[in-house]
């Protein structure tokens, strides 16, 4: 027996189209800060190597790649989401 599972917006009522876009503005807002977030560990890699923090330079590269991860995730979160909804649907 299969049973397919989605989200029901048609549940939500009239605020079907709110809650899309409020799910879309989170996810732009998401990806904005994860590319923010990006440029300023970058330049504190930059600066904190080029004066020889190195302890500082570590912590900075740490966060560049995890804004890195973060934007990916943000960005793929549609396809993520019908991906474990398809799974799902298959258990």
């Amino acid at each position: 027996m299969r049973t397919n599972v989605f989200p029901d917006f048609g549940a939500v009522g009239g605020g079907a189209a709110q809650l899309r876009d409020i799910v879309g503005a989170l996810m732009m807002f998401a990806l904005i800060a994860s590319v923010l977030v990006l440029i300023v560990c970058a330049v504190t890699w930059a600066l904190a190597t080029g004066y020889g923090h190195f302890q500082t330079a570590a912590r900075a590269r740490l966060g560049v790649w995890l804004a890195c991860g973060t934007a990916v995730l943000a960005g793929a979160a549609v396809a993520l989401v019908n991906f474990l909804l398809g799974v799902g649907a298959g258990l």
